[in-house]
C-alpha cells in the first residue's frame, strides 16, 4: 500500500530538473583538459584534484551505504509504504539525507575535475535550490508519518552537511 504525500509528488519534476541542471552545468562548462581549476593556480589544481578524488569515492560509498540502509523502502519518488520505518542508523545517524549529501559530493568532484570555479558555484547554487525544495517536501511527509519520532531525529541530526546544515 502506497501512502505517498501529494506535496512531494508535485515538486519532484521541478526538483529533478534543478538537480539535473546542476550536473549539466559542470559537465557543459568544461575547462581545457588538464587546465587549472582557477586561472594562474596550477598548484591549487593539484589540491582540487585530490579533493575531487576523495569526494568522488566518499560520495559513492555514502550513497551505497544509504541505499543499503533503506533497502526496500528506497524509491526514486518520496513515498511511504506500509510498515515503513524511519531510518536513523548507518549514514542516517550523521545526516538526514545522505543520498543528497552524496549527490552534492559527486557534483563537487565533477566540478573540480572537469569544470571551472564559476560554473561549479552556479551548479552548487542550483543544486541547493532543488535539494532544499525536495528536503522540505520529503520532511513534511516524514513529519506527517512519524510525528514526534521524526521531530526528535530532525533536532539531533543535520539535514545535509554535518556541522553546517
Amino acid at each position: 500500500m502506497d501512502l505517498s504525500g501529494t506535496l512531494a509528488h508535485r515538486s519532484e519534476p521541478v526538483v529533478s530538473v534543478l538537480q539535473g541542471l546542476s550536473f549539466g552545468v559542470v559537465w557543459g562548462v568544461r575547462r581545457h583538459a588538464f587546465g587549472p581549476f582557477l586561472p594562474n593556480a596550477s598548484q591549487l589544481s593539484i589540491v582540487a584534484g585530490i579533493i575531487a578524488m576523495i569526494a568522488a569515492i566518499g560520495s559513492v560509498v555514502l550513497v551505497t551505504s544509504a541505499l543499503k540502509t533503506l533497502g526496500k523502502e528506497w524509491s526514486l519518488t518520496a513515498r511511504m509504504v506500509e510498515g515503513h520505518k524511519l531510518a536513523t542508523n548507518g549514514p542516517y545517524a550523521y545526516v538526514r539525507h545522505p543520498i543528497y549529501t552524496g549527490m552534492l559530493g559527486m557534483l563537487l568532484a565533477t566540478g573540480l575535475a572537469f569544470s571551472n570555479w564559476i560554473a561549479l558555484l552556479i551548479a552548487i547554487a542550483v543544486f541547493f535550490v532543488g535539494t532544499l525544495i525536495r528536503i522540505r517536501s520529503e520532511e513534511k511527509l516524514l513529519q506527517e508519518t512519524f510525528g514526534q519520532e521524526f521531530e526528535d531525529y530532525r533536532r539531533r541530526v543535520p539535514a545535509l552537511i554535518p556541522g553546517l546544515f
